[in-house]
C-alpha cells in the first residue's frame, strides 16, 4: 500500500504532466485541436522507484546551471548546479518529483556523489576553456553530513578534477545543520579549512531562524534568502515583505556574511535589493537554470544585460 507521501507525490507528477501535454497540443495556430484523443503517459511512484537506481548508469541526469549575478555589474559571479532526470519514457523529471524518492530508497547519497563529481568536472572544463573561473555551488542533504566519508570523497573529487577548492561551494539548509548539530558543524568546520565556501540555503524557511542564525553564523559564509520572501518585494518600501529583506540584509552585513537573493523576477524586485545593498542575485530575470553548453555562452559573454 503506498503512503500518503507517495501518493501526493504520484498525484502531483499526475497533475504536472497532464498540464505539459495539454499545453503543448495545439494547432500552429495556438488553437486546440479538435477530435484528436490524448492519452496522457503517467509514471507511477513505483516505476520511478525502479528507473531511479539505474538513472546514473544509464547515463539520464544532466546538470543544469543558474547564474548567480552581481547585484550592481550585472557580471556573473558564480553558479548552482541543479540536477534533472532525462528519463526516456516520461521526459524531464525536475528533483522535487523524484529526490524524495532516492531519500526514502537510499539512493540519494550515490546521486550527490554524481552531482558533486560532475559539477567540478564541469566547471574545470570551463577553466580550461578559458573562460571566466567561478565557484560552482551544490546541494547537500542531510543524510550525506552522516556519511563518515564526506570529507575523504569531496577532497579525492577536487584532486580528481584538479579543481581549486575556491571554485567549489556546498549549499545546505537549516533543516539539515539542526538534524544533527555536532556532527554537522564538525564536517562544516573540515570543509571550511579546505578552502570551501558554505551557503545557508532557503533562509527563513526553517525553525526559529533568526535565534538559529546567532547559532551557527560562523559556521556558514553565505546566506540565500528564499524566493518566498522576494516574490512580494514592492516599491514603494512600505510593506512587511521589505521589511523582513532589509532586516535580512543587514543582520547578513553584521555578521560578515554575503548574501544571495533566490527567486528574483521582475525589476522592480532588483531595484529593491539594490537599495538595500543585496550583494549577489539569482533568478530567472537573468537566467533560468540552463544546460552546461548554453551557460557556457552565458559566461563567456561575463555579464548579463536585463532590458
Amino acid at each position: 500500500m503506498q503512503t500518503k507521501a507517495e501518493l501526493k507525490a504520484q498525484q502531483t507528477l499526475q497533475n504536472k504532466h497532464r498540464s505539459d501535454l495539454l499545453s503543448s497540443h495545439h494547432d500552429n495556430d495556438g488553437n486546440k485541436s479538435k477530435n484528436v484523443p490524448i492519452q496522457v503517459l503517467v509514471p507511477t511512484v513505483t516505476e520511478l522507484e525502479a528507473d531511479l537506481v539505474h538513472a546514473i548508469e544509464r547515463n539520464e541526469f544532466e546538470l543544469y546551471y543558474q547564474p548567480k549575478v552581481d547585484a550592481k555589474s550585472n557580471q556573473i559571479i558564480g553558479a548552482e548546479a541543479l540536477i534533472r532526470w532525462n528519463h526516456p519514457q516520461f521526459g524531464i523529471i525536475l528533483p522535487n518529483d523524484f529526490i524524495p524518492l532516492a531519500e526514502k530508497t537510499g539512493f540519494i547519497n550515490q546521486i550527490g556523489k554524481w552531482v558533486k563529481y560532475t559539477a567540478c568536472k564541469q566547471n574545470k572544463a570551463w577553466q580550461d576553456a578559458e573562460l571566466p573561473a567561478i565557484p560552482v555551488s551544490v546541494n547537500l542533504s542531510a543524510s550525506r553530513f552522516l556519511e563518515n566519508d564526506l570529507i575523504c570523497s569531496i577532497m579525492e573529487t577536487l584532486k580528481e578534477t584538479q579543481l581549486d577548492p575556491q571554485y567549489f561551494e556546498i549549499e545546505i539548509t537549516e533543516t539539515s545543520i539542526l538534524e544533527n548539530e555536532t556532527v554537522v558543524f564538525s564536517m562544516l568546520d573540515q570543509l571550511r579549512k579546505l578552502g570551501i565556501k558554505i551557503a545557508l540555503d532557503d533562509f527563513g524557511t526553517g525553525y526559529a531562524s533568526l535565534s538559529n542564525l546567532q547559532l551557527f553564523h560562523d559556521k556558514i559564509d553565505i546566506l540565500k534568502i528564499d524566493r518566498s520572501f522576494i516574490k512580494n518585494l514592492r516599491n514603494p518600501k512600505n510593506d512587511e515583505a521589505n521589511f523582513i529583506v532589509h532586516m535580512i540584509i543587514q543582520l547578513s552585513n553584521h555578521l560578515n556574511l554575503n548574501i544571495i537573493a533566490e527567486g528574483v523576477e521582475t525589476k522592480e524586485q532588483l531595484e529593491v535589493l539594490q537599495s538595500y545593498n543585496c550583494d549577489t542575485v539569482q533568478g530567472y530575470l537573468y537566467s533560468k537554470p540552463v544546460p552546461a553548453s548554453e551557460f557556457a555562452e552565458l559566461l563567456s559573454k561575463r555579464k548579463i544585460d536585463i532590458a
